[in-house]
């Protein structure tokens, strides 16, 4: 079995962060979502809990942050292509959310973009080219 990974995000407001998570792509689960969470499926193994603060604190004892002014996760997701990339990044402008909030990463074999979603969480999108990565490794 793969391994999977469920990134699980306070929310302030669940309905518009399960919105915007389907507008870019995400689809809801709904076996594993309720008033207080929204299991969002990017793929086979890649999931988004999205959680109301009230369910969240009862998996932590420490302070939620406000991601618009503190920085507690930097979340990457790849892409088949750059313009893969450009295209998630442009669904994700449709959330009148925050667009490139880090500059463009452009280095030939690797190309990647960012967006904040609702609450301020950060995804860097991105693509590469794994041969020419391996190449520019051993080349330094």
């Amino acid at each position: 079995m793969p391994r999977m990974i469920f990134v699980n995000l306070p929310v302030a407001d669940l309905k518009r962060a399960t919105a915007f998570y389907e507008t870019i792509g995400a689809t809801k689960n709904p076996q594993f979502s309720d008033d207080t969470a929204s299991c969002m499926v990017f793929s086979d193994t890649i999931y988004v809990m999205l959680l109301t603060h009230a369910k969240y604190a009862q998996f932590t004892s420490k302070e939620i942050v406000d991601a618009r002014k503190s920085s507690e996760v930097l979340i990457a997701l790849s892409a088949d292509s750059r313009a893969d990339v450009d295209a998630l990044v442009e669904k994700a402008k449709t959330g009148g959310v925050v667009i490139d909030p880090t500059p463009t990463q452009e280095h030939g074999f690797m190309y990647g973009r960012s967006f904040e979603d609702p609450d301020g969480h950060i995804w860097e999108v991105f693509w590469m080219d794994a041969v020419a990565a391996t190449g520019a490794q051993s080349a330094a």
